[in-house]
């Protein structure tokens, strides 16, 4: 095949594209390939860029066999290494054509999967063991002593609810992540909102010897927003300052307005004076079955879904989240929202 209608050819594909020659040369490059495997790729040997032995296995086939494969080629960056599916195609006149997909995002979503099927596979057998065991033991041994009976009815009830809160959880994160894209139009109020969540938790705070506080601006809030969702996100929100934030003795909500990049914004921060959170966890928190103490956590009645699903919530509204924590300070939740 002519050089120049290889040029011409290879130019023409978006994807990054290859021409390796009969004498195993780079005949043509795309400027994708250009920016991927830098400036004078033309005219080297293959090997000189493309050294991964499985990719090195297909182009030798294509070139001697005339044999189509695929292999992957991953290239180490800074933050992450990036992964490309590469087609390795006979193109005549013993060249071979390779075509480089990025399949980084979709490897990536298939582990997310994996470990999302493993997390909960993992949170519903340990309820359901100890249920099972129980069963076990009130059909035998305890059957006739009222006291251990009494016991673990109480245990198994409260396994039983560890399981329902922890569906009603998943399926709360799939309805949120279906509309995530479907912005809300209703206008509502976050200082009505803020205050009903409030009385809501009163009874938790009280009991766990907290005083929660509202700050800032008293007035209407309004912004377009759906009110059982940020209802659900200000709960959260309280809730977790209050149990694991709450030894500070006050939990502070502060309301302010902030410019966002497109306009106005709404800010409510959410202050607790406990014993904080490392730096290490606080970019993974909003992970799915995340926690940074797992025990604590169950004990307390946390399926490690609800900051997964307060993000979900807040990017549905087109708004941000702030996690800023250390060690002895006490934590600030931060959430800005649009109000247009």
């Amino acid at each position: 095949m002519d050089g120049e209608l290889m040029r011409t050819i290879v130019a023409a594909i978006p994807l990054p594209v290859i021409a390796i020659g009969p004498d195993e040369r780079i005949a043509a490059a795309n400027p994708a390939a250009v920016a991927l495997f830098g400036a004078g790729i033309e005219g080297r040997h293959h090997l000189l860029s493309l050294r991964q032995p499985g990719l090195q296995a297909a182009i030798a086939a294509a070139l001697s066999e005339g044999r189509t494969g695929t292999a992957r080629h991953v290239i180490p960056g800074p933050s992450q290494d990036i992964t490309y599916r590469v087609t390795v195609a006979p193109a005549g006149d013993g060249h071979a054509l390779l075509t480089f997909e990025d399949v980084t995002e979709a490897e990536q979503m298939g582990l997310m999967r994996r470990d999302f099927v493993a997390n909960v596979s993992h949170e519903l057998r340990t309820p359901l063991t100890a249920l099972l065991g129980f069963i076990e033991t009130l059909k035998g041994a305890a059957k006739d002593d009222p006291a251990a009976r009494a016991r673990f009815l109480a245990i198994m009830e409260s396994e039983a609810g560890r399981m329902n809160r922890l569906i009603g959880d998943l399926l709360q994160l799939s309805r949120v992540e279906a509309e995530e894209r479907v912005r809300p139009t209703e206008r509502v109020d976050l200082q009505a909102l803020l205050a009903g969540a409030v009385a809501t938790l009163r009874p938790l705070a009280e009991g766990a010897g907290v005083r929660v506080e509202i700050t800032g601006e008293t007035g209407p809030l309004p912004f377009p927003g759906d009110a059982d969702q940020i209802t659900q996100v200000l709960v959260n929100l309280i809730e977790n300052a209050v149990k694991y934030g709450g030894s500070g003795g006050v939990v502070t909500l502060h309301l302010a307005r902030e410019q966002m990049p497109r306009g106005p914004g709404i800010r409510l921060d959410v202050i607790d004076r406990g014993e904080g959170i490392d730096a290490v966890h606080i970019p993974r928190l909003t992970e799915r079955f995340y926690r940074v103490d797992g025990h604590r956590s169950r004990e307390q009645g946390g399926t490690g879904l609800g900051l997964a699903i307060v993000k979900h919530i807040i990017q549905r509204h087109r708004g941000r989240m702030r996690i800023e924590s250390e060690r002895g300070k006490g934590s600030v939740f931060s959430v800005i929202l649009p109000e247009i």
